[in-house]
């Protein structure tokens, strides 16, 4: 299976607080911050500018958000998300291989359409595809 390393979700309380540590580390701003109201979410992308993966800061858009559970907990790592030319096969592929379904493929907002589907993992981590995009789109 053709899967790439798109990007690591981490849950935040607060994009525009926490965004200022990965900056300091060198991470560079790829989007601004992105209402997703299919996910429930904020996000903001960021990346080191040589790397091809990207951190993406996600926060609840509210008490009834997906995330809200995970905020409470803590927050932190979520999910990891991967690049795929064929969304249909690589869902087959994951379920092939003991991954939940969470969410069929649906358009997301941040990646201009493009599908994305979530899979938990035998380990519990939430996995993520997301379809390819053409290079040097999110």
């Amino acid at each position: 299976m053709d899967l790439k390393l798109h990007h690591v979700g981490i849950v935040v309380k607060d994009i525009e607080h926490s965004v200022q540590t990965y900056l300091a580390m060198g991470y560079e701003l790829r989007t601004a911050v992105i209402h997703d109201p299919v996910q429930t979410a904020f996000v903001q992308f960021l990346r080191i500018a040589r790397d091809s993966a990207y951190i993406e800061l996600v926060s609840p858009d509210g008490p009834g958000s997906k995330l809200a559970n995970a905020l409470q907990k803590g927050g932190g790592l979520n999910h990891l998300c991967y690049a795929i030319p064929d969304i249909e096969a690589g869902c087959a592929w994951l379920r092939e291989r003991g991954f939940m379904a969470i969410a069929d493929p649906v358009p997301a907002v941040a990646f201009g359409g493009r599908r994305v589907a979530w899979f938990r993992g035998p380990d519990r981590l939430l996995v993520e595809l997301v379809e390819s995009g053409a290079e040097g789109e999110l």
